[in-house]
């Protein structure tokens, strides 16, 4: 088998749990020229993974014009096996575009040849279900549900370290003005997505109170968190702000596996933070985030409700409570 695709877009949260996956088709295809099929975000973690022999970005052309040029392009490529892990409509259409000459396909086209039809497929979390699609495939073992092992995404920490060491830093957090013991706090989430969010004001009384118990305290998110970061730092004098560009996805990752601790809601800097190594609580509203499918496989705690506003600091604080004993 000589060329592979892989097709995954999606929000950072998912991509941060696609690499055990894509470490079993390295190495069921070591000779293969595999090609990944997703979005820009995912350019510089995709590369840094060294998975993938190739990285093409426009996984979600827009436009009719930018699909053909898309659909073109992949049937040219004469794919001999494609592992469509986004498994959605819109990703499955590629199987379709590709006729007569589909490769072998595993996702959930249903003419494919290794379609995955078991019917609780969308209640799997998303480590579960995409190890038993590769199981159909051919290429992994068949794990019990909640079995399927999780990236510890040490080439993302490796690569933040070694960021760090080039700029004459001796750790990750160093670069960032943190010191042992630090937590993270990740205040963001997607903003068509309003219901993920614990409200800032009691992140800001969290970070205020684990300032008080000697825990610095960062504040990670990307440029749109930075109103969220500056309310937080008001209130609690001696946080530092991590957002913005001053930290990428590598960073996360780095950060977490140096972090006594990280608490935010169901957002991607989390997954990668506690995927790394952190422990800590991920806050989930039930009104759009199934705990059983996206909580994270990790030392997290899983705190939920519905209106995550009824979750108080003081909940969160007796959950890191294990975390804390250690601390002065």
């Amino acid at each position: 088998m000589n060329r592979v695709l892989i097709v995954k877009f999606g929000a950072l949260g998912d991509f941060a749990q696609v690499f055990a996956a894509m470490t079993a088709i390295r190495q069921a295809h070591p000779e293969a020229e595999i090609t990944l099929l997703t979005t820009p975000p995912y350019r510089a973690l995709a590369e840094a993974s060294g998975l993938v022999d190739l990285i093409e970005t426009d996984g979600r052309p827009q436009g009719f014009g930018a699909w053909l040029k898309m659909a073109r392009r992949l049937r040219r490529a004469r794919y001999d096996r494609v592992y469509d892990l986004h498994t959605s409509k819109g990703s499955t259409r590629i199987w379709w575009a590709l006729l007569p000459r589909s490769p072998e396909w595993s996702g959930i086209a249903r003419f494919g040849s290794h379609p995955q039809t078991r019917p609780d497929r969308n209640a799997l979390h998303n480590l579960d279900r995409m190890a038993d699609q590769l199981h159909v495939a051919g290429i992994g073992p068949a794990y019990a549900l909640g079995e399927a092992p999780a990236h510890d995404l040490a080439f993302a920490i490796s690569a933040s370290r070694a960021k760090a060491k080039a700029l004459g830093f001796e750790s990750v957090g160093a670069r960032f003005g943190l010191s042992p013991p630090f937590a993270l706090l990740a205040p963001g989430a997607s903003a068509s997505r309003p219901e993920k969010l614990w409200p800032t004001a009691h992140y800001a009384a969290l970070a205020a109170a684990l300032i008080a118990r000697g825990v610095q305290t960062g504040v990670l998110g990307g440029p749109e968190q930075g109103p969220m970061a500056a309310r937080i730092l008001a209130a609690a004098p001696g946080a530092v702000d991590l957002t913005g560009v001053q930290t990428d996805q590598m960073d996360f990752a780095g950060l977490g596996s140096e972090a006594l601790l990280c608490v935010g809601n169901d957002t991607g800097p989390v997954h990668m933070a506690t995927y790394a190594g952190a422990p800590g609580v991920m806050l989930l509203s039930t009104r759009v985030s199934n705990p059983a499918h996206v909580g994270p496989r990790t030392r997290m705690v899983q705190l939920f409700a519905p209106d995550l506003g009824d979750i108080a600091p003081a909940q969160v604080l007796s959950a890191l409570e294990p975390l804390l004993a250690s601390v002065g």
